[in-house]
């Protein structure tokens, strides 16, 4: 395991994060519980250490492999979306470098989280695993399959867009269930918030957002 510094000094200390976390409330986010999530998950172990310092900016950056880390925004937004229908069982489609998936394993009972790139994966567990997260298995695989073995999901969250939404995660997602995943191509897309109801699945466009692209298969690297 990892040593990490999980409290943080000078711009990754407490401090800095209660500034965002404020700047999140006054944003709109409203469930205290996400927001304290966001205070005290520490998103600096999660980055590159010559980017520790800007780990509590309200921006995204990037991890490497060509993929980023969410913006802490959109991270408390879609978290609070997906606690609207009190998930037990949750997969997260695009662990990235697990900052993510922290945030969700603080909040729900069982955490499934596939990624594509192969190289990010142990780099997403080393971390997790220093938060002594033990509500999370993750493991290599192309998003577009979810990960049936462990279906029907209470909620699925996707971290990066594809150009629309595949269909074998809505056939995962448990009645009463939520998916909630950015889709379209180019800089922006459509954050789409679907619930499977009795009658079907019930779509709504919550925002635009900005995400990298859901890619088919699996890479080393």
């Amino acid at each position: 395991m990892g040593d990490f510094d999980l409290e943080g000094i000078g711009m990754t200390s407490q401090r800095t994060r209660d500034r965002l976390v404020n700047r999140l409330r006054e944003q709109g986010i409203v469930r205290e519980d996400v927001l304290a999530q966001i205070g005290s998950v520490p998103r600096h172990i999660f980055v590159d250490e010559a980017l520790a310092h800007r780990a509590y900016e309200d921006t995204a950056l990037p991890i490497g492999h060509g993929q980023t880390i969410s913006q802490p925004f959109v991270v408390a937004l879609m978290t609070e979306l997906l606690l609207e229908v009190a998930p037990s069982s949750v997969l997260e489609i695009g662990t990235g470098c697990g900052y993510q998936t922290a945030v969700l394993a603080r909040l729900c009972e069982r955490v499934y989280t596939v990624e594509r790139v192969a190289a990010l994966e142990p780099r997403a567990r080393e971390r997790l695993a220093a938060m002594r997260l033990r509500n999370v298995v993750c493991r290599v695989g192309d998003g577009y399959e979810g990960w049936s073995q462990y279906a029907p999901f209470d909620a699925i969250i996707v971290t990066a867009a594809p150009p629309a939404v595949p269909p074998r995660l809505l056939e995962q997602l448990a009645p009463g269930g939520r998916l909630i995943v950015p889709v379209g191509g180019g800089d922006v897309q459509e954050l789409k918030v679907i619930d499977h109801t009795e009658d079907g699945f019930e779509e709504h466009v919550h925002e635009r957002v900005r995400f990298v692209p859901l890619k088919t298969g699996v890479t080393p690297e």
